[in-house]
């Protein structure tokens, strides 16, 4: 099939790092095409090439047998190529239509009933579920994505660029979104597919690209790349679907007479119900259920971050009052908060401002650390967790997914805590940055550190703990442990006891 675009041998360095070494990509139309790597790969800087944020140092573009110059997002959305990012990027206080259609009016009045009358067609055409005049904030997230790939689209887009779409999506939206694109191949338009999720790749996608450390590894038909042989070539070694993951949990009971940490009754502003909780010294448990269910909501109550409306709570058997987070740290409890660049990293500070944000917060900013005591402490972790990084004065908004994660890890890491919360540490990152901070919850746990582990991966939370707390609609309906860890006993549980769904 001839190809819709082409990338060739292309070059990107920035100061004492090259970013991509002789990468090449190509896309045909009509095809879902996955761009495969750990953080740190190269994917990000090449989609930024293409899309003119960033300029190619050495190689071609070439799109419709043509050699294209891209030197900014205008060239690239007037050559026909959208991206629809991770975090929606519309104006959620204005209609559908008006996010579908800003900045593309060239009349000094807008038409209000052809914009609404040519945004409800083109809803209708990609048989998504929101009208013209809807407030988008108002849709779901899913919806919201839809409606981005709708304006794109509409702008007559023939390669589409969808950079982690589903991270944010429960089962039933990606599958709407799934539809979405399979409508769009069929139409002829090329979709870039960047995701961490394997088993999508695998129902959606026909051909993968896997980039590893800024080189092009090679380019595959789904049919003729198995998963365990992705994930080897992803990170360059062999990879027995996680295996050593087990070899190294702990198997230990958890002395259920020494609890770290007890809830009773605790309730936040959130909605969730008054719930009860326990973890031992060691013990590694977790929330599952879909998104939505409450999950964050219980641990942002344990930890403060949410108005306490209910309960008590006793640390090492004593009564305690935590009302917000400066009062759980001061107890010993850490928290890496489900949105990572909302609640967790501060872009424009540095990698070691970042690491010691934590325990600074708890000594008083009255009191600094010298400098050599914050280059210590960094250095520290960045070496125990293996952060990629120029130096400790990188900005952090500057590093890979994986790595911004590993610096929050290592914020907490760095308070000693007894009680630490790790809410969805492992979304939107690398398989093999994944397994570092498994094999990282399992080793705290073996030293005696009580963890917390919240994951929208079943199999993931099922290789870390021992025990699973069961939330559905906001409210505890299980716990699960021994042999009823397993995928269906947690179904059944998530859908009402038989597996049917009916309460």
């Amino acid at each position: 099939m001839e190809k819709i675009l082409e990338m060739k041998n292309i070059y990107k360095s920035f100061p004492g790092v090259r970013a991509l070494s002789d990468v090449s990509f190509s896309l045909c139309p009509g095809e879902i095409h996955a761009l495969m790597g750990e953080n740190g790969a190269g994917k990000s800087t090449l989609i930024k090439v293409l899309t003119g944020v960033y300029t190619k140092d050495e190689g071609d573009i070439i799109l419709d047998g043509k050699n294209v110059s891209i030197r900014s997002p205008q060239d690239a959305q007037n050559l026909g190529i959208s991206t629809v990012y991770q975090e929606i990027t519309l104006c959620p206080n204005l209609t559908v239509a008006e996010n579908m259609y800003i900045g593309r009016s060239k009349n000094i009045i807008q038409n209000w009933k052809q914009m609404n009358e040519g945004a409800n067609k083109m809803l209708q055409s990609l048989d998504i579920p929101a009208t013209a005049t809807k407030q988008l904030g108002d849709c779901s997230l899913a919806v919201q994505q839809m409606v981005a790939i709708a304006r794109a689209v509409d702008m007559e887009c023939k390669v589409l660029i969808l950079d982690e779409p589903t991270s944010s999506l429960d089962e039933q939206e990606v599958e709407k979104l799934f539809d979405l694109m399979r409508n769009l191949k069929a139409r002829g338009v090329g979709i870039i597919f960047v995701t961490h999720f394997l088993e999508q790749v695998y129902e959606v996608c026909d051909k993968i690209t896997v980039l590893r450390d800024g080189k092009f590894v090679g380019e595959y038909t789904v049919a003729e790349c198995p998963r365990v042989q992705l994930v080897s070539k992803m990170l360059g070694k062999e990879f027995d679907d996680l295996a050593e993951i087990k070899d190294n949990n702990v198997e230990e009971d958890v002395d259920i007479d020494a609890y770290v940490f007890e809830a009773d009754n605790l309730c936040s502003d959130q909605g969730i119900e008054p719930f009860n909780f326990t973890i031992g010294k060691g013990e590694v448990n977790g929330f599952t259920g879909l998104l939505g269910s409450g999950r964050s909501e219980c641990v942002r109550a344990i930890f403060g971050a949410d108005r306490v409306t209910s309960g008590t709570v006793k640390m090492n058997g004593k009564s305690v009052k935590i009302s917000k987070p400066i009062d759980a740290m001061r107890n010993g409890i850490g928290y890496l908060p489900e949105d990572r660049k909302g609640d967790g990293i501060v872009g424009d500070l540095s990698v070691r401002e970042n690491i010691i944000l934590a325990l600074q917060v708890m000594k008083g900013f009255w009191k600094p650390f010298s400098k050599a005591e914050a280059n210590k402490f960094a250095d520290e972790y960045i070496k125990l967790l293996g952060i990629k990084t120029a130096s400790a004065d990188t900005p952090i908004k500057s590093l890979s997914g994986g790595n911004q994660q590993k610096c929050i890890v290592a914020r907490w890491l760095l308070t000693h805590p007894q009680y630490l919360i790790l809410d969805e540490p492992t979304r939107g990152i690398d398989v093999g940055t994944k397994v570092d901070i498994q094999k990282l919850v399992l080793k705290l746990a073996s030293e005696g550190v009580s963890v917390t582990f919240i994951s929208s991966e079943t199999d993931e939370m099922l290789r870390t703990c021992s025990r699973l707390v069961v939330m559905r609609d906001r409210k505890v309906v299980g716990e699960l442990k021994g042999a009823d860890l397993n995928q269906n006993k947690i179904m059944s549980t998530i859908a009402g006891g038989d597996g049917s769904g009916e309460n």
